[in-house]
């Protein structure tokens, strides 16, 4: 396979599960809509700043210890559950907004932790670790050249940035935003019944 041909597999594949519902559009809904694009396009940032984690991993050659080690991967998924199953429970229990003035703006200290939010809900999600032990196991050669894995992996991490950017923009336009905010707490307390399922879905798979 050319490397052409085996960049286009690996994109392609990228595409689809960044695309695919997870905790990752989870989270970059709930940061559009309650703190505003700032804050969204911060934690889309960390998000894809954990891709570059999971490809430095498969690269290093680390994936062949996740995968032959069911603790290793069973600690990552627990991890994970745990942080989900935190963020869903601030969530489930936001009080109402003081006033329809000041409802879904973002705080400082909510966009000063937006990025490390977005990375460690990627790097601690068991699905993203899945995805990149079968990409890197199966779609990249092992006589591909280091330096050709690493440009496959600095693709991801800003194909990655750039999606959750473009969903953070979408969700944060006026007559989108301003829908989901009718709803005003309660939006917060589904999404945070969101991360919980979410949590649960991750501790049973």
């Amino acid at each position: 396979m050319s490397y052409a041909a085996e960049f286009l597999l690996v994109a392609s594949a990228h595409l689809l599960a960044v695309a695919s519902p997870g905790p990752d559009f989870a989270l970059v809904l709930r940061q559009s809509i309650t703190h505003g694009r700032a804050t969204a396009i911060r934690t889309s940032l960390g998000i894809g700043t954990g891709i570059l984690f999971h490809v430095t991993y498969s690269v290093l050659g680390l994936v062949l210890l996740i995968r032959g080690s069911e603790a290793v991967f069973t600690a990552v998924k627990y991890a994970g559950a745990a942080y989900l199953a935190w963020i869903g429970g601030k969530a489930l229990f936001t009080h109402p907004y003081p006033a329809a003035s000041t409802a879904g703006q973002g705080s400082h200290h909510a966009r000063r932790g937006a990025f490390v939010t977005g990375l460690l809900v990627n790097v601690l999600n068991p699905k993203a670790v899945l995805f990149f032990i079968a990409l890197f196991s199966v779609g990249v050669s092992p006589a591909t050249p280091l330096g050709v894995q690493v440009g496959y992996g600095i693709w991801m991490v800003m194909a990655t940035m750039a999606w959750f950017s473009l969903v953070s923009v979408f969700f944060t336009q006026p007559a989108v935003r301003t829908r989901f905010l009718r709803a005003g707490h309660w939006f917060d307390r589904v999404m945070g019944l969101v991360f919980l399922a979410l949590a649960v879905r991750l501790l049973f798979s």
